[in-house]
């Protein structure tokens, strides 16, 4: 009897997990952390600017401004060694009005020690779990390593609706394992591009559109919240180069009252400010302010067929703490042979 009661117990706690679905807040916080030092060096404003490979990331739509295929690479570490960020994307024109592009980022914690089997007693050798016990001890030969990965694959889409206004869109796919735990997701991102005169661009990409839906092999399914990036970049021709200023914002839906910077109920604001002066497209010096409050600043230097970007960020915690700073280095493969040319 007392059998039948646990199995039936148990039944119930496992239908019960694996029916919980809850609004993650924060669930995609590592989709936000940005790609491209180019962008990057710019505090992340370029909703607007997206005009390469890495539109993929923030505005699928700018994709449809590539005429020869692009391929690019980032590296990215931070709190020293601590957390290794990689990003490699490739996007490619097709027939007059289409562009396509695949990008790949990895966030990953990797060589983490996991000693929740090697607590023993250290008179019996046994495996225990109470650490008060006065014959607890640690047996390193039973330590483990473990890691945290995070994945996400953008397949993205794009075309020229006119010569004005372009438009696109990304499927993503999210993958996390946390030692033995693994979850997977799915979501879409819509994005356009604006240009009303020659100077101005606007545009916008809604992230996880309809929701992103995450699923965890414990049985708990997170749901990734709409996020919609709106921004506008204006150029100006000034001393032989051309400087670009441009804003962005960062609207959810997260009810972050405490950790943006703008809030009305619910709904949250952060802004992103950059601006770039580049010089007869031959090097380029950046600056920005990020929406976690952050001051940036970059430089890129453009050779044939290939961009070299970088970004510098420092993350303070207070006038006497801060963590080791974060060094970005981009690199841009434009294939710019005719034989490639859309």
């Amino acid at each position: 009897m007392h059998k039948n009661i646990l199995i039936v117990a148990l039944f119930l706690t496992s239908f019960t997990l694996q029916a919980q679905t809850v609004i993650g807040k924060y669930a995609g916080e590592f989709l936000a952390i940005g790609v491209g030092g180019r962008a990057l060096g710019m505090g992340g404003s370029f909703t607007a600017i997206a005009n390469d490979v890495t539109s993929g990331y923030y505005n699928p739509a700018g994709l449809a401004n590539l005429n020869y295929p692009q391929v690019s690479l980032m590296h990215d570490e931070r709190f020293g060694n601590l957390v290794n960020y990689n990003y490699a994307a490739v996007a490619f024109p097709y027939a007059e009005k289409w562009s396509f592009g695949l990008s790949i980022m990895r966030l990953g914690v990797d060589k983490i020690y996991d000693t929740r089997e090697a607590l023993v007693d250290r008179n019996t050798g046994k495996v225990i779990y109470d650490i008060t016990l006065p014959s607890a001890r640690i047996d390193p030969s039973l330590i483990k390593e473990v890691s945290n990965q995070d994945w996400a694959f953008y397949f993205s889409g794009a075309k020229r609706h006119s010569d004005k206004f372009y438009y696109g869109a990304n499927v993503k796919i999210i993958k996390r394992n946390i030692a033995e735990v693994s979850a997977f997701g799915i979501g879409f991102d819509l994005g356009a591009l604006y240009m009303p005169s020659e100077d101005l661009v606007l545009g916008a990409n809604l992230q996880d559109a309809t929701t992103t839906f995450v699923s965890w092999s414990t049985g708990l399914n997170e749901l990734i919240t709409p996020t919609l990036k709106v921004g506008a970049a204006y150029g100006v021709n000034i001393l032989g180069g051309r400087l670009l200023p441009a804003v962005d914002f960062d609207i959810r839906f997260e009810n972050r009252r405490f950790a943006s910077q703008f809030n009305v109920g619910p709904v949250s604001l952060d802004p992103h400010l950059g601006v770039e002066y580049n010089f007869k497209n031959l090097f380029a010096i950046r600056g920005g302010y990020n929406d976690i409050k952050q001051f940036t600043v970059g430089a890129g230097v453009k050779l044939p067929k290939l961009n070299i970007d970088y970004s510098f960020a420092r993350f303070t915690m207070s006038e006497e703490d801060r963590l080791p700073d974060t060094h970005r280095i981009s690199l841009i493969l434009t294939l710019e042979e005719a034989r490639f040319r859309r």
